[in-house]
């Protein structure tokens, strides 16, 4: 069983990014269920927007060397720069051939930036959930880790292939959906009813994994909760309590109901001291980590490595998606 995912290199790691995908991604790479583990540098689906050339690139080292100091193991994970493997873009174009405008409209991504820019919408940003379904299909894939907001672009993925199998008979593997049951979707700090994110203007609603330990303690003490003053999980009632109960079930690897009965006499200053200290204790090991690794041989090693064995998968798959169309000669 092959599982990939990928991550835009835009700026440092959010917690949420952490706990609800990479931290799960150390658990899975020690699954005896799993054949193949890819992750990848998304840096194309990066330019559907304007980039700085050099910040974009030091972006990319960080990322990866985030991504090790998480813990991904390179014996047991591929890690690999989409742009540095052709075959993405070549199945992107044949996708986009076999898509609609319709359903590439109706994707809420594209209609919620689409809002936001207003002026100057570059084609990329409607087409690339195209791209993003030749992710994954090129290396057929059987699971992918999305979060909730990311469904509705894996039902795209598997529209495409299965009308692609209609049309040329069986080629992809139709992925399915892997969500962790916790840490899923972390919210905003300062607005929990939002998804936390490295794109929201008040630094004080995200925390950043390389964000200094007496920063994340403050961001996390001046957390939007509600006046009830008991702790309790219940996302419609209170959602900034249930956002905290949720990240210090993923640090601590408790049950929320184990936490909710710990704390049950605790007041909030009590409890989310606990929290900063237990989130400080998760992320200081991995900051210590990080500067061993991002000035070191060992990320260009890992990026040589997992892009020959991308190239050599995706170069195999593409030859014989065109040789079924009927591009290029057949060999």
């Amino acid at each position: 069983m092959r599982l990939i995912s990928g991550i835009q290199p835009s700026g440092n790691i959010t917690l949420g990014n952490y706990l609800g995908a990479v931290k799960n991604f150390v658990k899975l790479q020690n699954s005896d269920k799993l054949t193949d583990f890819l992750v990848f540098i998304a840096d194309l689906h990066a330019i559907t927007v304007p980039q700085d050339k050099t910040e974009l690139r030091k972006n990319i080292k960080s990322l990866v060397a985030l991504y090790l100091a998480c813990g991904l193991d390179p014996e047991k994970v591929k890690i690999f720069i989409q742009s540095e493997v052709p075959a993405h873009t070549m199945l992107g174009w044949v996708l986009q051939c076999n898509g609609y405008i319709g359903e590439l409209e109706r994707m809420t991504q594209y209609k919620d930036k689409k809002e936001r820019q207003v002026a100057g919408v570059s084609v990329g940003l409607l087409t690339y959930p195209s791209l993003m379904a030749a992710d994954i299909l090129l290396y057929d894939a059987n699971l992918v880790p999305v979060g909730v907001d990311q469904k509705q672009h894996l039902e795209l993925t598997r529209d495409l292939a299965i009308r692609f199998n209609s049309r040329y008979q069986d080629t992809f593997v139709v992925p399915e959906p892997y969500i962790p049951e916790a840490g899923a979707k972390i919210m905003s700090l300062i607005d929990p009813t939002k998804k936390m994110s490295k794109s929201d203007p008040n630094p004080k609603a995200y925390i950043s994994l390389l964000d200094d330990i007496n920063v994340v303690k403050k961001k996390i003490k001046s957390a939007v909760t509600d006046s009830d003053g008991f702790v309790k999980y219940d996302v419609e009632n209170k959602p900034g309590i249930s956002n905290l109960l949720t990240i210090m079930s993923c640090v601590t690897n408790t049950s929320i109901k184990e936490l909710e009965e710990k704390y049950k006499d605790s007041n909030y200053a009590t409890f989310k001291e606990d929290v900063a200290n237990a989130v400080a204790l998760e992320l200081t090991p991995i900051q210590a980590k990080y500067n061993e690794i991002i000035n070191s041989k060992m990320i260009d090693e890992v990026l040589d490595a997992g892009r020959d064995y991308a190239n050599y998968l995706a170069n195999k798959k593409i030859a014989k998606i065109y040789n079924k169309i009927g591009l290029g000669r057949k060999r």
